[in-house]
């Protein structure tokens, strides 16, 4: 009796503890390439309950059938053949269960690879996200802003981030708005969203990389393309630009908490270049300056 209650302690403790936990977001999707991957991963769950389903209900059929019977000890069954109607069914099954998941897994990736279906007639807002010692700078090389630890976006409009790192390799993570994509020191990568309604969302980098990982969040706020103008103009009005020496006391800093600047870090310190090559603006002056050299003075950036 003293066990029975002891689990049911331990039982309605977890459901209390889980009853505080945040919902999970990924289930609660803001935008297009959003609800394309909570929908498959709903239809997968879905089909993988069904397969668990009939596998206990044959467990359960087949318990109860050829459970132990009062036959004598020394007594043999018949022999019975084989089914190869049944044999071919278990085999090819399994071949049709993984078969669909993979066509609905392809299908799925390369529409959330490409821009948000219904946003083709609109320019995208491309923003640099790069990562450095657990946190995050995001670059607008068109409005020439750049923030840390925060970005703001517009509504109904897609958005295009380049993604790269000034350190280990993370992965960027705003799940109501879109998958996860790695960030690397060496190469660009590129991840499509949008968002459809004004709100705040919560990003991180879902690729644990070192003792600042639990704390490498940033907000991600949707709002009107005329507020957006207008923080745009503000921070151009209000802040100071981004100097070298900030942005290399920036890097080496671990944690530190939302910043804004009214020039990006891409005017002295580019982003690689989309084939994988780190290019800065000093190595244009240098023509006479091999592939080689180049990216042995870049290895350590």
């Amino acid at each position: 009796m003293k066990k029975k209650l002891s689990l049911m302690f331990v039982a309605l403790s977890a459901l209390a503890l889980l009853a505080g936990c945040e919902p999970l977001t990924v289930f609660n999707p803001k935008g297009p390439n959003a609800e394309t991957l909570s929908n498959t991963i709903i239809l997968s769950i879905i089909t993988m309950a069904f397969i668990l389903l009939v596998v206990y209900v044959l467990l359960a059929f087949m318990l109860t059938k050829y459970r132990a019977s009062k036959a004598a000890a020394d007594y043999e069954p018949p022999h019975e053949e084989g089914s190869h109607l049944l044999e071919i069914t278990w085999t090819v099954i399994p071949i049709i269960i993984v078969a669909f998941l993979a066509v609905v897994t392809v299908r799925t990736t390369s529409t959330v690879e490409a821009q948000p279906a219904g946003y083709d007639d609109k320019e995208p807002l491309v923003i640099y996200a790069s990562s450095s010692n657990w946190k995050w700078h995001f670059s607008y090389p068109e409005e020439g802003v750049e923030t840390v630890n925060y970005v703001n976006i517009p509504v109904d409009r897609p958005i295009e981030f380049k993604l790269y790192s000034f350190g280990p390799i993370t992965s960027f993570w705003i799940p109501q708005l879109a998958g996860q994509k790695y960030a690397m020191s060496d190469m660009l990568t590129t991840i499509h969203l949008a968002a459809d309604e004004v709100g705040s969302f919560m990003g991180r980098n879902s690729n644990f990389n070192g003792r600042g990982f639990a704390e490498m969040e940033f907000e991600a706020q949707s709002m009107t393309q005329e507020d957006f103008d207008k923080w745009v103009a503000d921070v151009k009005a209000k802040e100071a630009p981004l100097t070298e020496e900030k942005f290399d006391e920036l890097l080496k800093a671990e944690h530190v908490g939302r910043q804004s600047f009214s020039s990006t870090h891409l005017d002295f310190r580019p982003a690689p270049m989309e084939h994988g090559k780190h290019m800065n603006m000093d190595d244009m002056d240098h023509g006479d300056m091999s592939e080689e050299d180049m990216n042995n003075e870049h290895s350590g950036h």
